[in-house]
């Protein structure tokens, strides 16, 4: 156990941590990647994706949402781990319909470079083939649920950030979706804009900006060129230096 009083172990690396801090926030602030998907930040955390999973006190907890307690000796870049992880990856693919070839977020979608990070070759579970309802009425977002891994960012972002709460999940297990908050249910008729970060935090291609397709050639798009972990740890600096 560590003789500092505000520090963490993870894979034997000593990681300082500050009041209210996760394990998650505490990690990318030392340049240590946990594989998430659902994680944002600046964001309040809610656990949904389970990709961040780590092992400690012989538990599996969400890095994401569990706080960091002196002298946590955590276990988080296994094989054991990351085939959970990978496994994960496999279902979120078959719950939806990914076709990554035909997808204009190809390169720059967060699910795909999951799949390469956790050396994913093949799908491995049987298609669910889901029929969910495309939203194409708003002028200049397209929102297309068949994409939606449910890892509730828009939400989140739109809640608190955007100050809108355009959108919400409804429905639970395989009858969840995400719904817009408009008297219609249509996008038209939400607040939301471009501007928003809701319009743009879809880890996958989800929500999209009009007319913005291919416009940045394969193999120059983000994950063309970077890894998802040299990105996620980007992130977490770009936030850091924000504040």
């Amino acid at each position: 156990m560590s003789a500092n009083p505000n520090t963490i172990t993870i894979d034997g690396q000593e990681i300082p941590f500050t009041a209210k801090q996760t394990i998650m926030d505490a990690a990318l602030a030392a340049g240590v990647y946990i594989p998430h998907l659902c994680h944002y930040p600046g964001l309040p955390p809610s656990g949904n994706c389970r990709l961040c999973m780590v092992e400690t006190g012989n538990r599996n907890v969400a890095a994401c949402i569990t706080p960091a307690v002196a002298g946590q000796e955590i276990r988080n870049n296994t094989p054991e781990l990351n085939e959970v992880r990978k496994s994960i990856t496999q279902m979120l693919f078959v719950e939806g319909n990914h076709i990554c070839p035909s997808c204009e977020k190809t390169g720059n979608c967060k699910l795909q470079a999951m799949g390469y990070y956790l050396g994913m070759l093949e799908d491995h579970f049987p298609q669910f083939y889901q029929r969910r309802e495309m939203d194409a009425s708003h002028a200049e977002i397209l929102l297309d649920r068949g994409r939606c891994i449910l890892c509730d960012l828009c939400v989140r972002a739109s809640r608190d950030v955007d100050g809108k709460n355009v959108f919400a999940i409804a429905g639970r297990g395989t009858n969840a979706h995400l719904i817009v908050n408009s008297p219609t249910g249509k996008l038209a008729d939400s607040t939301i804009a471009t501007t928003d970060l809701a319009a743009t935090i879809c880890p996958v291609g989800a929500i999209l900006i009009k007319e913005q397709g291919y416009q940045v050639p394969v193999g120059q798009r983000i994950y063309d060129q970077h890894t998802i972990r040299d990105i996620g740890l980007r992130e977490s600096i770009a936030k850091k230096n924000n504040d």
